[in-house]
């Protein structure tokens, strides 16, 4: 991969992780600046419960994604980004583009998943 195909996607990794510490910074926002209310009935509190339940459960699947950028970001600075952890083979751009954290080619994440079933 040239240099400035990983200068476009450092750019786009890093962009991507501002993103989700943007959003997980609101969600905390939000959540410490909602009163907490006991009043409303048993269903309103059980609805309330369960969408704070739903996003944490987000926030969770983010902080992931964003463990995955950080490892692909030191990937770019030691050389190895968009090499297949599989193979060794370079992962097509087009797929890295489609997902930016991607560390199988095409054909060692079909050869995964054949095993996971």
């Amino acid at each position: 991969m040239d240099e400035k195909q990983l200068e476009h996607f450092e750019e786009k990794l890093i962009e991507w992780k501002n993103t989700l510490l943007r959003e997980a910074g609101v969600t905390i926002t939000e959540n410490l600046s909602e009163e907490i209310s006991r009043q409303g009935d048993f269903g309103d509190l059980a609805n309330k419960e369960t969408d704070q339940n739903f996003l944490l459960r987000i926030r969770d699947r983010e902080r992931k994604l964003i463990q995955k950028i950080d490892i692909c970001l030191q990937k770019i600075k030691d050389g190895t980004y968009g090499l297949c952890e599989g193979c060794g083979e370079e992962i097509n751009p087009k797929r890295l583009e489609a997902r930016p954290v991607a560390g199988l080619c095409i054909a060692c994440k079909t050869e995964q998943e054949k095993h996971e079933r």
